[in-house]
């Protein structure tokens, strides 16, 4: 059984909003970690969680949160998101970090219940979307994880439901949400 999640859905970050105001840009830059330039992938590092990365993983939960999922306010307070990163997430060892200049930038969590392999989490930093890491990260979770892999993700969310549909991901189930945190509308994706 894995750890339960202040995050119920299992979702990759989306479209990124248009900020009018240049000013509201830079700040959105330094608070999150934004590159001010293109990053290569191969500039980023792809490797295991360590205890030490449980801030850098919480940031990127929460900004994600926050910035891309706008109708699915987290029901956790930070401090409660960083406790349970801190406590349990990283304690499955289950946990991939996408790190840049010792930032991390993105983060899979995945787990096994004996019958499908999960996606539990795949989040990317604010500025960070599309440029290859997710992807990367998703060939991961493929190398890690037998046949079949599931993940939610919300209805709303169709920028992460682009991305999985891509990869080869079919919805399976729809949801009115009343079994989430958020009570918002999901949807079940699968690979077989």
């Amino acid at each position: 059984m894995t750890a339960r999640s202040p995050f119920q859905h299992r979702t990759v970050s989306g479209q990124e909003r248009s900020i009018q105001r240049l000013g509201r840009v830079r700040k959105r830059s330094i608070q999150y970690g934004e590159p001010m330039g293109r990053v290569s992938l191969a500039a980023i590092q792809l490797r295991p969680a360590q205890v030490g990365d449980a801030d850098g993983v919480a940031d990127v939960l929460i900004a994600s949160r926050i910035t891309y999922l706008p109708y699915a306010p987290s029901v956790h307070p930070p401090s409660d998101v960083r406790r349970w990163v801190r406590e349990q997430l990283l304690a499955t060892g289950q946990v991939t970090v996408a790190e840049h200049q010792g930032a991390v930038v993105g983060v899979l969590a995945t787990s096994h219940d004996g019958r499908h392999g999960w996606i539990e989490q795949l989040y990317l930093r604010p500025g960070w979307v599309r440029r290859g890491i997710g992807s990367a990260l998703l060939q991961i979770a493929h190398q890690q994880l037998s046949s079949p892999i599931r993940l939610y993700t919300f209805q709303q969310n169709l920028a992460a439901r682009c991305f999985y549909e891509r990869h080869g991901y079919k919805a399976i189930a729809f949801t009115d949400g009343a079994a989430n945190e958020e009570r918002c509308p999901d949807v079940l994706y699968e690979l077989a």
